[in-house]
């Protein structure tokens, strides 16, 4: 029984296939987890990534949509700052997150990267007056179960 030839077509089909499936099982070490429903900031949604890279550093990586400014929040405020609880007990700032319109779309959109060498147990993003604190305020407009 004679097979037909295998086409160029069919075989960069394959291969690219392949290719996607190899890129998706190197993604696949990294937890994805949603931030919880927040009756400060409604509309917004989002996720944290987080995944390890190959000196055991945790890489964080936080994606929102609709965040309004800080400004608009009641009471308003200067800032969004992202913190972490560790599995130390300890609570660490990690810095600054601002929200912008993108070129294309009319979404405020947010986007946050971090690396720490402290497995985070949660994060959660809180509305500031001054980025100078050492801990967090009591606006928590954002936060993550427990990863």
């Amino acid at each position: 029984m004679k097979f037909p030839p295998i086409s160029t077509f069919t075989t960069k089909g394959f291969l690219g296939i392949f290719a996607l499936l190899l890129f998706i099982s190197f993604d696949s070490s990294a937890k994805k987890v949603r931030f919880l429903y927040s009756a400060v900031a409604p509309a917004t949604q989002g996720y944290v990534k987080i995944s390890q890279d190959k000196y055991n550093y945790y890489i964080i990586k936080i994606r929102l949509s609709n965040l309004k400014e800080a400004y608009r929040l009641k009471p308003p405020k200067l800032y969004y700052v992202v913190w972490v609880f560790d599995d130390k007990g300890y609570t660490m700032d990690l810095g600054r997150m601002d929200s912008s319109i993108r070129l294309l779309t009319k979404k405020l959109k947010a986007s946050f990267k971090y690396s720490t060498e402290f497995k985070p147990v949660r994060i959660f993003i809180t509305a500031e007056d001054d980025l100078s604190q050492q801990y967090p305020g009591t606006q928590e407009v954002l936060t993550t179960d427990i990863i």
